[in-house]
């Protein structure tokens, strides 16, 4: 449907037909990113609007529909401003963003005269953003993943929610009978309201009720009673979001830590980064096709296919290298301690520091699935966990994660990815669990790093749902009265940290108000879909054979 005539350039938008999972056709708008001639023909590189960037793809003209061709807008020249050139017009936007920083600048300002030291980044090729994608690409989520956080947290994602705004509320009764109707009822004058600060007071577990529930705030350690096999009247229950939750609770987002892996800037994002530069990877008996872009060395980028060794993950430029390299590398696994094995299924952890060179080799490779990422050379301060599979030729890796050695937000994954050979198959789950039997051994309670990804934030709710659902459901009730557990026991017991125990006591709407005190119900559905998740499930960690001693790494001056 291309025609000759009109030229299309870097920037235009147009429709672009494409294949959707079920093989039917779709025109869904996307931007042109570069042009390429070859000969006979032209080839554009598109990136389809509001879809993953996995997605992005060459395409030929007559898969673009013209007639809704849009070009970029043109730059109106910069103006003038005090007889200055260079100076950019303000808009409504830049000012909000401007006052935001100029807010967030006096806040943390030093007293005058002297300086703070900016600390050296580090990183690894990760981010704040711990990733378990799905096997097939298919388009993002973002709809999914904001509905998944505001149900969590749908009272903070509003900027104006302020102090202000908290006392008017707190001045009104919000009542919601069965998620549908509600008024304001005001608030009788001369009651003190329930303090609910205390983080020990116990959840009572109820079975075979059907109460009427309103809105509330919950506090993170207030204890809640649970009721099981039950369909009740309920409704939202606000949840006020701990430090590492997915959203400011001021509106305002944090920046990004100076230690540790980092969100790649998206600001600063050039047409070649956000272009797929690998077309083909070829790792053992697997052909891998890259996501996104990763800076391997440019050379490489126009071969038709990278080739790695999948023992120590060197990348070569052609079969013959490949077989040569082979000849020479005597390993047969990762480098680094062997802390798990049960069957064919092994972790081994290996030092930053100690394997640079691996290291490095599996954040060029992790890059190329995982978005959003900056990928630096120093991984000194990380330790990586990489799960592999055994069979008569090796240890094959699977999938890996990575840590900080030293986390001052609690943190206990920076990175986490399952190679797409393996993926739908239980071991991301099996590597998220891992990390957490890790933080038990520790005696800390850890969470991945903030914010998570779409794909991430679904893949960790369906564990840390699975995890906190198996403790409710067993518990048993003593002296004959109903089951009871705190926050902080979920919390202790499974390692998850209390703001993510929180977080999804409300994502599965269990928290409930009824007769002046919080409970958690379990209705059939819930404990139905739960066996069922529980029956597919077949690949778990068996702590009895995890042989890891922690270390202190705060009394290592280099680690």
């Amino acid at each position: 449907m291309a025609d000759s005539s009109i030229e299309i350039v870097e920037g235009c938008r147009l429709p672009v037909l494409r294949k959707n999972q079920e093989n039917e056709d779709e025109w869904p708008l996307a931007e042109i990113l570069s042009v390429k001639d070859i000969p006979g023909r032209k080839l554009y590189y598109v990136h389809y609007i509001d879809f993953n960037k996995r997605l992005d793809e060459w395409v030929t003209p007559d898969r673009l529909d013209l007639k809704k061709l849009q070009f970029p807008k043109k730059e109106a020249k910069t103006p003038t401003k005090n007889g200055l050139p260079g100076s950019r017009p303000s808009s409504p936007e830049r000012d909000v963003r401007k006052s935001l920083d100029l807010n967030i600048q006096s806040a943390s300002a030093p007293s005058r005269g002297k300086t703070l030291p900016t600390p050296k980044r580090k990183a690894e090729s990760v981010s704040l953003a711990a990733q378990v994608t799905a096997a097939t690409p298919v388009p993002s989520l973002p709809s999914s993943a904001e509905a998944s956080q505001a149900s969590v947290y749908p009272a903070m994602r509003d900027p104006s929610f302020s102090s202000k705004s908290r006392e008017e509320h707190e001045q009104l009764t919000s009542l919601t009978t069965n998620g549908t109707t509600r008024r304001l009822i005001p608030s009788q004058p001369g009651r003190k309201r329930k303090n609910c600060g205390g983080t020990d007071e116990m959840v009572k577990v109820f079975q075979n009720n059907n109460p009427r529930c309103s809105t509330v705030f919950l506090p993170p350690g207030e204890m809640v009673k649970v009721f099981q096999n039950n369909n009740p009247r309920c409704s939202t229950v606000f949840l006020p979001p701990g430090e590492d939750s997915q959203d400011s609770s001021d509106g305002i987002p944090s920046a990004p830590r100076m230690t540790g892996s980092l969100v790649s800037d998206r600001s600063h994002d050039d047409i070649v980064t956000r272009m797929k530069n690998i077309d083909c990877i070829e790792l053992g008996r697997h052909r891998l096709k890259p996501w996104y872009f990763s800076p391997y060395p440019q050379e490489l980028t126009t071969l038709p296919i990278l080739y790695l060794c999948e023992f120590c993950l060197k990348y070569l430029k052609s079969l013959k290298c490949l077989q040569r390299h082979l000849t020479k590398c005597n390993l047969r696994h990762p480098p680094g301690n062997e802390i798990y094995r049960k069957g064919t299924i092994s972790f081994f952890e290996i030092d930053g520091r100690k394997n640079k060179t691996y290291s490095q080799n599996l954040c060029l490779l992790a890059k190329c699935f995982l978005d959003h990422k900056t990928l630096y050379y120093d991984t000194d301060p990380f330790l990586f966990y990489v799960m592999t599979e055994y069979d008569s030729k090796g240890f094959h890796i699977v999938g890996y994660f990575s840590k900080e050695k030293e986390s001052t937000e609690d943190y206990n994954v920076a990175c986490i990815l399952t190679l797409p050979p393996y993926q739908r198959r239980g071991y991301g789950k099996l590597l998220i669990e891992f990390s957490y039997e890790l933080s038990k051994v520790e005696g800390k309670t850890g969470t991945p790093e903030k914010p998570l990804s779409d794909l991430g934030l679904l893949s960790y709710r369906s564990y840390w749902s699975q995890t906190i659902l198996e403790i409710l459901m067993n518990l048993k009730s003593e002296n004959g009265e109903r089951p009871q557990i705190t926050i902080n026991e979920i919390s202790e017991i499974t390692s998850v940290k209390k703001e993510d125990v929180i977080s999804t006591l409300q994502y599965l709407n269990l928290i409930n108000y009824y007769k002046g005190q919080y409970i958690l119900t379990l209705s059939e559905d819930i404990v139905e879909g739960h066996e069922r998740a529980m029956q597919k499930r077949h690949l778990r960690i068996d702590p009895k054979c995890l042989h890891f001693t922690p270390k202190d790494w705060s009394k290592r001056g280099k680690w």
